[in-house]
């Protein structure tokens, strides 16, 4: 019997990503191979937007058309968008005679939903100045994305949610949270904690899949695939969630700014499922419900002892000290961890304040009604539901119970004074939760699973504009930098808990590395400078030194060789991330270095935006070409100009001194043709499409160069200052 999942979807601004994109991403969850009634499908509109409500209800009516269609063909993918724009035979394995005829009829519909959806994108651009008013005549209660209520509507469900055959939907419940002045909502982390209560509420599912908005169901049977790992009945039970690769659609062939990441998530990420599991990514993973409730993996079962212990039982009796100490009820259990809760039993919510027949009174203290409440908030219904561990939701309760009590659990005052945000759910203190809220669970002993199946499970859209791309990986990178100054920083915390060394240090790499930024930033500029002075940097060395480094350099050689084989990744891809890796290090990463200091130390916060999750241009990579202004383009930009000049400036002083001082150049020029060739896409995309950079960018770029040139020239560190003779003892003979 497969269990319950609950599936989430997140959006915030319509604006920025697209309805129709997101109504792709729904469509194929309500599609998916999985049984209908155990598919719950929640959408979390973190804006308050009228134009997402209203798309989801074109998309629930498209959807009783759609996935009949689906289902009876066996089609992959089923988001429609990708499915219709797939240049290959949609003939090729399908033997229904009415299949055409039947595929025409749907995309026939699919145009008219398309055209729906876009008029109402088009209607959103010209707000009334008295605010949105609904179909039945009422203001739309969000009209101040700020100060509203918390709204719940569900479009699909058991009651009444039938496709064209007849055949019972998924249910598709549409969310947007309460916001208030003066309450700290927590972004994206505050959203996904609302969907995690209303879903206790309403469903109760004891798995959920979180998805972006733009991440679409690409392989119908990924539920079943992550099946496969949480309920296993020896290893399942200590798994908190599976994580799936992402996989991207629109990029371009080349991929030159490494949108697809394979080094990433196909080597580190493939790596750690030998140790104690991969790291959060944010989406495309399905959680184990109880696992994010702060609850601790159950324990291994303890190991029978040997047969001489048996024997000298039987002949001896019990050990007097182990005898006395189960009868004093000392050293039976260990003292709870007041942080993670245990695995809890299912009893019902009046029999916590009594105790559980067959727990200890820690056991039961810990299980109190008000303990609970002081965890999780004060909601009678999802208390219960907390305590059912393969979900489901109480009996007596009615659906309209459920659904005020719903409202109640998306108050934007519900989590005052509660663990949510600190032990439950999505972590929060970090604009990247994903990492914050993985690394708690891991730190309690739990595992993670990596799935790797043949065909992708999720496919979305990648930001291939240079500047979206440097935005993105700047707030991946601010994100770190906030973890490594806060308490939840790897280096110092969760020593007392169950996370392995290994495990630890991937997690210590996730968070540091924007401090490499650092040290780049200064090898890429040290070619400028020897060639800009006339001196070498690197000194001469021994042979036996020089033995060293041709072992350490071979030993990386073979080892990234080893890796790619391993993994599949080509050389291509791996050249690529390098390059972005240093595009990055020195833009990006950078950037976020100084925002974190600030923003920790000096509460200076700095706001990210949401990248653009798609393009409803006609055009497939005209964003690739697309300029869009931002101060991280300076500092890679300056580079590039000064290892120019400097190129420029060592092969003009070589000509003047002679063919002596070609041998000594070709090593400086080695060095910082290394740099130009690394930050070359960065150069190719300021170029872009009319092969034009913007004025802005050429001119702080230049002067920043010239300044940092003459300031070299002016000091000349590598000057030997020589005092001469003093001229009133020599007189005419200096």
């Amino acid at each position: 019997m497969l269990a319950p999942v609950d599936i989430f979807v997140s959006t915030v601004d319509p604006m920025k990503e697209p309805p129709l994109v997101t109504a792709n991403t729904v469509l194929s969850i309500l599609a998916v191979d999985y049984p209908v009634d155990k598919v719950s499908c929640y959408v979390s509109d973190d804006g308050s937007a009228m134009l997402t409500f209203e798309a989801m209800s074109e998309t629930a009516e498209f959807a009783r058309k759609w996935v009949p269609f689906c289902k009876n063909f066996n089609l992959e993918p089923r988001a429609p968008e990708v499915y219709f724009s797939q240049k290959i035979d949609y003939l090729k394995d399908k033997v229904q005679p009415n299949f055409v005829k039947e595929r025409r009829a749907m995309k026939r519909e699919y145009e008219e939903f398309k055209v729906r959806i876009n008029a109402l994108v088009g209607k959103a651009h010209k707000i009334p100045a008295e605010g949105w008013i609904m179909k039945d005549g009422t203001p739309w209660p969000g009209n101040n994305t700020k100060d509203h209520p918390g709204m719940i509507q569900v479009f699909l469900g058991h009651s009444g949610g039938l496709d064209t055959e007849g055949n019972e939907l998924p249910r598709l419940v549409y969310v947007s949270r309460e916001k208030r002045p003066g309450f700290n909502h927590h972004k994206k982390a505050g959203a996904m904690n609302a969907l995690v209560r209303v879903s206790a509420v309403l469903t109760n599912a004891p798995f959920f899949l979180n998805l972006d908005c733009d991440h679409y169901i690409n392989n119908s049977k990924a539920l079943r695939e992550a099946m496969c790992f949480l309920m296993d009945p020896i290893v399942g039970r200590k798994v908190c969630y599976v994580q799936f690769p992402q996989r991207f659609d629109g990029i371009d062939a080349h991929d030159r700014y490494a949108n697809r990441n394979t080094v990433f998530f196909d080597i580190n990420m493939k790596g750690l499922d030998g140790v104690q599991g991969p790291v959060y990514v944010g989406t495309g993973c399905v959680f184990r419900r109880q696992a994010l409730y702060g609850y601790e993996p159950p324990l291994k079962p303890k190991k029978q002892s040997m047969a001489c212990d048996c024997l000298t039982a039987l002949l001896c009796g019990p050990h007097p000290k182990k005898a006395k100490a189960k009868k004093s009820g000392k050293g039976s259990k260990p003292k709870p961890n007041p942080k993670a809760v245990q695995t809890a039993p299912k009893p019902n919510l009046g029999s916590i304040e009594e105790g559980v027949e067959g727990y200890d009174d820690e056991r039961a203290l810990l299980m109190s009604k008000k303990n609970f409440e002081q965890r999780f908030g004060h909601s009678t219904v999802f208390l219960e539901s907390v305590l059912f561990e393969d979900g489901g939701v109480p009996h007596s309760a009615s659906p309209a119970e459920l659904l005020k009590e719903a409202i109640h659990v998306i108050s934007c005052g519900y989590e005052d004074k509660t663990d949510w945000g600190q032990e439950i759910g999505w972590i929060y203190g970090s604009v990247t939760e994903d990492i914050l809220t993985g690394f708690k669970m891991h730190a309690r002993g739990w595992r993670s699973i990596y799935c790797m199946p043949h065909r992708a499970a999720f496919k979305g859209t990648a930001p291939i504009n240079l500047s979206d791309r440097l935005n993105q990986v700047l707030r991946w990178a601010l994100g770190s930098v906030e973890i490594f100054l806060s308490r939840h920083c790897p280096l110092w915390y969760g020593y007392s808990g169950r996370l392995k060394l290994l495990e630890r240090l991937a997690y210590i790499n996730t968070i540091v590395y924007p401090l490499t930024s650092l040290p780049l930033l200064v090898y890429c500029t040290l070619p400028a400078i020897c060639l800009l002075t006339g001196k070498f940097i690197i000194p001469t060395i021994s042979n036996f030194a020089s033995l060293w480094f041709i072992s350490l350099f071979l030993s990386i050689f073979a080892t990234g060789i080893l890796e790619m084989r391993w993994s599949g990744v080509s050389i291509e891809e791996w050249w690529r991330n390098e390059q972005f890796w240093v595009i990055g290090g020195v833009s990006a990463h950078l950037f976020a270095v100084i925002q974190g200091f600030l923003k920790v130390l000096a509460g200076i916060d700095t706001n990210f935006t949401v990248t653009s999750k798609g393009s409803e241009e006609g055009d497939e990579f005209g964003e690739l070409y697309l300029f869009k202004w931002t101060s991280l383009l300076i500092p890679p930009t300056t580079l590039l100009v000064i290892n120019m000049v400097g190129i420029v400036a060592g092969i003009s002083d070589a000509l003047n001194n002679g063919y002596s001082s070609w041998g000594p150049l070709f090593g400086k020029l080695f060095f910082a043709f290394w740099v130009i060739v690394h930050l070359y896409p960065f150069m190719k995309g300021l170029m872009g499409r009319q092969n034009r950079t913007p004025t802005i960018v050429v001119v702080w770029s230049v002067l920043l160069a010239s300044i940092f040139s003459l300031l070299w020239v002016k000091i000349d560190p590598f000057l030997v200052r020589v005092t001469g003779p003093d001229t009133k003892l020599c007189g005419i003979n200096c």
